[in-house]
């Protein structure tokens, strides 16, 4: 199908800060949906507003709720972003920052390896990372899956593994990643997804940290853990400036 997203129609399918985006333009954060996600912004969130304020444009493409960061939805956010580096002049060099949490963390991670134009950060909060494993996790989950990869080609469980950071961490991009985990997650469980992930980035020799957040559920970050998680953020684009 021909591309159809211009920048007159962007907001039909992304959030964009521009309007209050403070220029000239020192980087772009991708925020990505977690699963079941379908809303749409009228109003600009706090945390676009505050990296608007330092020249940050934030972006939250409207992916596919079900969409596992499957090749149509790593398609959609890069024509997003040819929109949005077109409209601006942007170097092809601007720095990318790619976000997010559960389903939207195993995205910012696997969007990593895909993308166009490759971030230079990551940032996932309790984010799926073990696809296999996760297909198993909870009965609401086979679904989303079989429906995010149902025409691609081969066994579901090696499709699912080409999406699926723990199985991909060997071929991640040499970037910084930045992982929070609540160790309380009833929905993602940390020893099977983010303790296996770490490990297996470290033992190739990827650059990660990794803060457990204690006594806390599913994505639920503690005011401090927050504050760092938007430190690395800011920090990933603006040391690039």
């Amino acid at each position: 199908m021909e591309k159809i997203i211009n920048y007159e129609n962007l907001r039909s399918f992304a959030y964009v800060s521009d309007k209050i985006c403070a220029k000239p333009i020192k980087g772009v954060v991708v925020d990505l949906f977690g699963l079941g996600d379908m809303s749409m912004f009228w109003e600009d969130p706090d945390i676009a507003e505050e990296c608007a304020k330092v020249g940050i444009m934030y972006v939250i493409p409207y992916n596919n709720p079900w969409a596992w960061m499957n090749p149509q939805s790593i398609a959609f956010t890069d024509e997003i972003l040819d929109v949005i580096f077109e409209k601006y002049e942007l170097d092809e060099k601007t720095p990318i920052v790619s976000v997010g949490g559960s389903m939207g963390g195993l995205a910012s991670l696997v969007y990593t390896k895909y993308a166009k134009r490759t971030p230079v950060a990551c940032l996932a909060n309790c984010p799926v990372c073990d696809l296999p494993y996760h297909y198993t996790e909870r009965p609401d989950l086979p679904r989303t899956l079989y429906s995010a990869f149902f025409n691609e080609e081969g066994s579901l469980d090696d499709v699912m593994k080409k999406y699926s950071p723990y199985h991909l961490a060997a071929e991640m991009p040499d970037i910084e990643y930045h992982i929070f985990h609540c160790d309380a997650d009833g929905a993602v469980n940390i020893d099977k997804h983010s303790n296996r992930f770490v490990e297996a980035m470290r033992a190739n020799g990827k650059k990660i940290t990794y803060d457990v957040v204690p006594d806390r559920n599913h994505c639920d970050l503690t005011p401090e853990a927050r504050e760092k998680y938007n430190k690395y953020m800011f920090e990933s684009i603006l040391k690039l400036n």
